[in-house]
């Protein structure tokens, strides 16, 4: 056995699990390290206070004079709970977080120093812009761009350090992160939903969007995720034959936590309580070593900045218990990858889930418009819903058997497909009292009814409707949920507007009531977003064959998928809305492609490191070990050698030829690399890695895995997966 792998097993095998101690009640901690509304009350004057929730409420600006008040009483709060630093916390178009510190402190004269922190240095900072990825906004000389607070997201204390929510944006204007058209999208979404609510209510004064994700995850002992240059570097494994017991006895879902395991998850969910993001639920996923959590689910804008926040916590966290967290979606061949699941519903001033069924016929008449409309929504965009979940990483999982495929379809239900149906025969024109009286009676009024069932779930649904809310499924497990969910309110809340004004338009036109006016859409909604409906399994060829004869999109990989982004048809969605204008929406879709072609590269030079620096070498060495075995039993046996080292032969040859087919394999992998990195434009560049580089992967890594079943295990340098996977 490789030094290097003894070394890191010998290391897990004697770990001992890290000692946690936990909170008596962790409502008591929840939010003790947030500035919260709590911590504002007693830190903030009144006036400073109240212009706080009303930017929170209702999106007003905060007075520069008053900022200087809020900063100070945020200060306050800060150092007393032994901050000594601040820092604006914000989303850059990298997928990750990003945060440059700076200290309360500030020299004066005489020699003596201050803890300072104004209103200017908490609206407003100035980090380097051309040094994060902005698609050809900005040259690389010019640097200036601009970080400004996000009130609805309240600022948190990390370690010992104030972390303040904020926006990125260049020197011109333009967004150069994850958080500016989420914020513009929930602006849309509000607006466009609060007037089709107040159809039903006239109270409501605002709707938010609400999310709640679930985290799945892999967790590798850090030796061993050490030892494997391909997870250090990319994040799961290039090559590796699959374990002999995997996941095929289904006993490691749901099954017991092993006790380092639940150290590390008893420390994460102390640790998150503190930030105030509210974990719940958590379990062993199908895959060994692999996990979720999940939290109540909260306004989508907060929910997102925890989620980004949380992955950063898991990985330190993980650091203490000696532990590596993979987030990517397929970290292993041959077992399940992981997802992000968004559960994404739509909530009134008044406390209506709108996506909720509700107990009398004219509350299922609004769930059934915004139910309806979202279908709607999605089936109209639903190639611009796969491309906002496109990534290299979420390329393996999308169709792979464990996760939706590629194609993005509604799964509702056997009784809500009833529901749909019976409305679909809904009388074109006005009702008369007694149509109106059996259809919401006989059909709306039974939704409550029918919902006790639930229906069943269908994991192959992308977007399935699970009660109350809409499961995006194909979500990926490292991505930032701000993308998917920027799209989602962005297509929805056109759909809204659009559905309004042809509601007004029957009302005032054909002088239509309102409800009959809203039954006559809906109907025509029905029938229009029929194909995207789909309650049968999404794995297979039969699906694949019957989503193209109804027109439905297959886009299997990254580049292709993302072409949806930088369609004459989002364009025109995200320049109406003002989510974002045709400057950002081309940078951000050249941003994307070059980071895909980016990690295929990075992906090609590992694998090529790997196979013929660590394989090949080691193949090599148990090949000269069986070429002297031949020698020694031809010194004995003489001419008769052959039939006794026939296996020790076969053995050679076989390892000869899968040296040779790997050495090929990665020449040719070069060359089409090379071939690729000469080409300016980035979105061909990506096509030529996806098509051209990419496939020697599979070739590579099928002879590696053979020697690994060749070579003796004593040689073998890599952890292997059931060393992976199998190691508590």
């Amino acid at each position: 056995m490789s030094t290097l792998r003894f070394k890191a097993l010998s290391e897990t095998f004697n770990r001992k699990p890290v000692p946690v101690t936990e909170p008596a009640r962790r409502s008591e901690i929840f939010g003790d390290n947030v500035f919260n509304e709590k911590a504002m009350r007693q830190y903030l004057t009144k006036d400073s206070y109240k212009s706080v929730m009303e930017a929170i409420d209702k999106g007003t600006k905060i007075d520069r004079g008053v900022a200087d008040h809020i900063s100070t009483g945020m200060k306050e709060w800060a150092i007393s709970k032994g901050a000594t630093h601040y820092t604006h916390w914000f989303q850059p178009l990298t997928g990750a977080t990003a945060e440059k510190h700076d200290a309360f402190f500030e020299t004066v004269e005489g020699g003596l120093a201050i803890e300072k922190f104004g209103g200017g240095q908490l609206v407003q900072q100035e980090p380097d812009a051309s040094s994060f990825p902005n698609g050809g906004i900005r040259n690389t000389f010019e640097a200036r761009g601009y970080t400004a607070w996000d009130p609805t997201s309240p600022a948190f204390i990390y370690g010992t350090t104030l972390c303040i929510p904020t926006v990125f944006v260049a020197y011109t204007g333009e967004a150069l992160d994850n958080k500016t058209p989420l914020l513009r999208s929930l602006q849309s979404i509000d607006q466009a939903a609060t007037a089709v609510a107040k159809y039903f209510d006239k109270n409501v004064t605002k709707v938010v969007a609400t999310l709640g994700w679930e985290q799945e995850y892999f967790l590798i002992d850090k030796s061993l995720a050490a030892a494997r240059p391909d997870i250090s570097l990319a994040g799961r494994t290039l090559l590796g034959h699959s374990s002999a017991k995997g996941q095929q006895l289904d006993d490691h879902y749901f099954g017991s936590i092993p006790t380092r395991v639940l150290n590390y998850m008893r420390d994460l969910e102390t640790e998150c309580m503190h930030l105030g993001v509210p974990v719940k639920t958590r379990h062993n996923e199908v895959a060994p070593n692999q996990f979720e959590l999940a939290p109540i689910f909260e306004e989508a804008n907060l929910a997102v900045d925890h989620n980004s926040l949380l992955m950063d916590v898991m990985d330190k966290v993980a650091e203490r218990h000696n532990f590596k967290v993979l987030f990517h979606e397929k970290p292993f061949a041959g077992i399940n990858g992981s997802g992000k699941h968004n559960n994404w519903s739509l909530a009134t001033s008044t406390g209506v889930n709108l996506l909720g069924p509700g107990s009398t016929p004219m509350k299922n008449l609004q769930f059934l418009t915004f139910f309806i409309n979202t279908i709607k929504a999605v089936n109209e965009y639903e190639e611009l819903l796969r491309a906002s979940i496109a990534s290299a990483s979420n390329d393996h999982r999308l169709g792979a058997n464990e996760a939706p495929p590629a194609i993005i379809s509604v799964f509702i239900g056997s009784q809500l497909t009833e529901v749909l149906d019976e409305l679909e025969k809904v009388t074109s024109g006005k009702l008369s009292p007694q149509e109106k009286t059996e259809l919401k009676l006989n059909v709306v009024g039974k939704i409550p009814e029918i919902m006790l069932d639930n229906t069943d779930r269908n994991r192959t649904s992308p977007f399935a409707f699970t009660g109350n809310k809409f499961e995006f499924r194909a979500v990926g497990s490292t991505a930032n949920c701000a993308n998917p969910m920027t799209v989602l309110n962005a297509v929805v809340a056109k759909q809204l507007v659009d559905f309004k004004k042809e509601v007004d338009a029957l009302i005032a036109n054909k002088k239509m009531k309102k409800d009959d006016a809203i039954f006559n859409v809906l109907r025509e909604y029905i029938k229009q977003s029929k194909r995207i409906r789909f309650e049968g399994d999404g794995y297979g060829d039969a699906w694949e064959k019957e989503a193209k004869k109804r027109g439905l999109s297959n886009n299997k990989t990254t580049p292709l998928a993302l072409k949806a982004k930088v369609s004459k048809k989002a364009i025109a969605l995200f320049e109406e809305l003002g989510i974002l204008n045709k400057v950002e929406i081309e940078a951000r879709h050249e941003i994307e492609v070059e980071e895909y072609a980016k990690r295929i590269q990075i992906e090609g030079r590992i694998l090529g490191d790997i196979a013929r620096n660590h394989v090949v070498p080691t193949a090599i060495r148990y090949q000269n070990i069986l070429i002297e075995n031949v020698r020694g039993l031809k010194e004995i046996y003489g001419t008769s050698f052959k039939k006794v080292a026939a296996e020790q032969m076969h053995l050679i040859e076989s390892i000869s030829n899968h040296i040779e087919k790997i050495n090929v394999g990665i020449n040719k992998m070069i060359d089409e690399r090379k071939k690729a990195n000469t080409m300016t434009d980035m979105e061909k560049r990506a096509f030529a890695y996806c098509d051209k580089v990419k496939p020697y992967f599979e070739e590579i890594r099928y002879h590696c895995d053979k020697l690994e079943l060749l070579v003796d295990d004593e040689l073998w340098p890599l952890p292997k997966y059931r060393e992976l996977l199998f190691t508590k």
